[in-house]
């Protein structure tokens, strides 16, 4: 299974980006997926995830700028950015719970992350 991320890139305060991850390889069932992202010197944080009912959550940091949505057919999760802020800058990584198989339990996969730059 494989994660692959995309999206990233520079922007200026107050625009806007869509980043995208799809998974491929052998899959029988998505269940959770969601971004995180990590800035220079910080810990990875929690931005937005969507479960496979399209329930959401998000961190308080970007409620109302940003959206989380995903393709069940495509096994794709999209993070839509707006209003960015420089304090957006860092690497953001895509993350899905996935069954390889019917008998298979449940494994947390991670993207290779996309780097996001607000900056004027």
């Amino acid at each position: 299974v494989q994660l692959q991320a995309s999206g990233g890139g520079l922007v200026q305060p107050g625009g806007s980006l869509r980043l995208s991850c799809a998974a491929s390889g052998s899959i029988f069932s998505v269940n959770a997926m969601g971004w995180y992202r990590q800035a220079p010197g910080k810990q990875r944080e929690l931005v937005a995830r969507i479960t496979s009912g399209g329930s959401t959550n998000y961190a308080d940091s970007v409620k109302d700028r940003f959206t989380i949505s995903r393709d069940n057919a495509k096994n794709t999760v999209y993070l839509q950015m707006n209003s960015l802020k420089p304090e957006d800058t860092a690497v953001y990584y895509c993350n899905a719970v996935i069954r390889r198989t019917v008998v298979a339990a449940p494994y947390a996969y991670w993207g290779q992350g996309t780097l996001v730059t607000v900056s004027s």
